[in-house]
């Protein structure tokens, strides 16, 4: 019986093994299932060719120089493109970074979330110090910023390499090699070509480090501008015509001058002739001496505005970490006429692009300008004037705290009663108008009242012109609009006036007819902020034993931010609720009673 149940078994089996040899019918079920299980067959081989398991999956090449761009992919497998660094510039506080152009501004905060700092020593190249990186922006045409914290372990005697890494990369020698093999040399920004800009047949340079004497134009002879391509920046040189603090201005190339668009782009850097003393060479003509440069030419002018079409009255300024104070100021101005602002950032990092952005959509015309040099308040403004010149006539050039007022005009004075206005929608633009009909005057310069903190000790949430009420009784220094059409070629300024061509003059407003409220002593928390940064290149720093009885300065400070007693109640010597009354009356909505900037839907 044995033999014939094996046999039985295997007549039993065949039928099923014969099953499998059977083509798959045509039935389009069948079918369909077949097509998505080979699908998923060649995916999964794909994955795992591409992806192979292990630590090193999903680990990019890690070497971003100059000639090496990193092809990045973050968490979320958005794939970031190609990044190369192109220059390293230490700061006291940061290294700035200045890479590759990253086009789409969606993607910054994602290289800010793969990408780490790591520093390399050069006295022990084998000491790595990794960190976070602090921010990621736009910059110029042609390139945008990484910011990298200072690493406490550096020598300031000692140079520093930084490249950029994916975050939690392996610190093994291939790796760091890859990272460091065409390292860019790190330059100090105590002396440093850091910008150009072409205005007509000049090149305008601005320069960090020159040592030149602050209001006052210096002997253009001892420069030279030198433009070029990469490291050749010997291929065309000009001589300079102006030099002044932080600016040389040069002649552009001929071949520049015919074809201006030719010029963008190219980089530019200075050299110094030392002619007198010991700096001389065998032949005894004075050594060059060559600026390290990371400045490209750009050319600022928006061609398609026509001279008759330029806004009457624009306001530039410079800041850091004020969004919160924007809506406020930027609100009231339009009130009074302003068209157009100019946003200089000085590398803040408290979200005044959104704030900026929703200005924008509420048809407030303005624009923010990356900014990364610090103490170069100056020169940015400087900047500015040359960026609005084919936008607008007249430039404002005031802080976030300053806000022009317009008293009730008293009885009328012979003398300025041609330039009076009364307060109201509009009034500044009136104001300029009554003075461009006066072909002479190139600057309107009005005094300030600084106002304390008023008795507070928190931030007001209605605003400062609401909330700071008393002030010191006598006017502080100027501040100026200008006629850009009138600023001498050396673009000299001190903080907040330009020089001008000698045909035109200034002319000081009376108090009687405006006014700004400069809001300088806040409560302290937010006066602190600005004791540790000043942003004027020839103004000393709070913390440094300089000019301790200076208008600069807050008078019983000294040199540390530790709060006063009694500093709430400082700076009081007058109280003034004109603008505060002025804005309930005229600005305020009469059901909320909410000003513009109060308002959750602010237009």
């Amino acid at each position: 019986m044995e033999p014939h149940h094996h046999h039985h078994l295997h007549r039993k089996r065949k039928p099923r093994n014969l099953k499998l040899h059977i083509p798959i019918s045509p039935n389009p079920s069948n079918l369909f299932r077949f097509l998505l299980i080979s699908l998923f067959l060649l995916l999964c081989f794909i994955f795992l060719t591409r992806f192979p398991s292990g630590s090193q999956s999903f680990r990019p090449l890690l070497t971003i120089s100059r000639f090496h761009p990193l092809s990045i992919q973050d968490s979320s497998t958005v794939s970031l493109p190609p990044l190369k660094i192109e220059q390293q510039i230490s700061f006291p506080d940061h290294v700035l970074l200045l890479v590759s152009k990253i086009h789409d501004p969606s993607l910054m905060n994602s290289y800010r979330t793969v990408l780490e700092c790591v520093h390399r020593f050069v006295e022990n190249s084998t000491r790595l110090v990794v960190l976070p990186v602090l921010s990621v922006e736009d910059y110029d045409g042609w390139r945008s910023i990484v910011r990298c914290p200072v690493s406490s372990n550096a020598n300031k005697k000692s140079p520093v390499f930084v490249a950029l890494r994916r975050r939690g990369g392996s610190t093994g020698a291939e790796e760091e090699d890859r990272l460091f093999r065409h390292r860019e040399s790190m330059h100090s920004w105590e002396e440093l070509v850091y910008n150009g800009v072409i205005d007509g047949e000049t090149a305008v340079v601005f320069v960090k480090g020159l040592n030149l004497r602050p209001d006052r134009a210096s002997d253009a002879a001892q420069f030279k501008c030198h433009f070029g391509w990469s490291n050749n920046l010997n291929a065309l040189t000009t001589s300079a015509v102006t030099a002044a603090q932080e600016i040389v201005r040069c002649s552009l190339p001929r071949s520049f001058r015919n074809l201006p668009e030719k010029a963008d782009g190219v980089g530019i850097t200075i050299s110094t002739v030392a002619h007198h003393g010991k700096h001389h060479n065998n032949e005894g003509e004075g050594l060059v001496h060559y600026v390290p440069s990371v400045a490209r030419l750009s050319n600022l002018s928006d061609k398609r505005r026509r001279k008759n079409e330029k806004y009457e009255l624009c306001v530039c300024t410079m800041l850091w970490n004020q969004a919160s104070a924007l809506k406020e100021w930027i609100q009231y101005h339009a009130w009074l006429g302003v068209e157009r602002w100019f946003i200089y950032d000085n590398n803040s990092d408290d979200g005044i692009k959104e704030v900026v952005e929703q200005l924008e959509q509420g048809n407030y015309n303005v624009s923010i300008h990356t900014w990364p040099w610090i103490k170069t308040q100056e020169a940015g403004f400087s900047h500015c004037a040359l960026r609005a010149k084919s936008e607008c006539k007249w430039v404002g050039f005031i802080d976030v705290d300053e806000f022009f007022y317009f008293p009730i005009p008293s009885a009328p004075n012979r003398k300025t009663s041609e330039f009076r206005v009364y307060p109201g929608r509009n009034s500044l633009q009136s104001l300029i108008a009554n003075v461009s009909h006066s072909a002479a005057i190139g600057e309107i310069r009005t005094s300030c009242h600084s106002f304390g903190p008023s008795g507070l000790k928190k931030h007001p949430s209605q605003g400062v012109t609401l909330a700071y009420t008393c002030r010191l009784q006598s006017p502080e220094r100027h501040k100026s609009i200008v006629l850009l059409d009138a600023l001498d070629e050396t673009l000299l300024t001190v903080v907040h006036h330009f020089h001008l061509k000698k045909e035109f003059t200034y002319m000081n407003l009376p108090e009687s007819t405006a006014l700004i409220n400069h809001y300088k002593y806040q409560v302290w928390e937010k006066f602190r902020a600005k004791f540790f940064r000043r942003v004027a290149t020839y103004v000393a720093d709070w913390q440094e034993n300089q000019n301790e009885g200076s208008k600069d300065r807050a008078p019983g400070l000294g040199t540390e931010a530790i709060e006063p007693p009694n500093w709430s109640h400082q700076f009081c010597e007058v109280w003034d609720t004109g603008l505060r009354d002025f804005l309930i009356a005229n600005l305020a909505d009469p059901s909320s009673g909410l000003l513009p900037w109060e308002s959750h839907d602010s237009q």
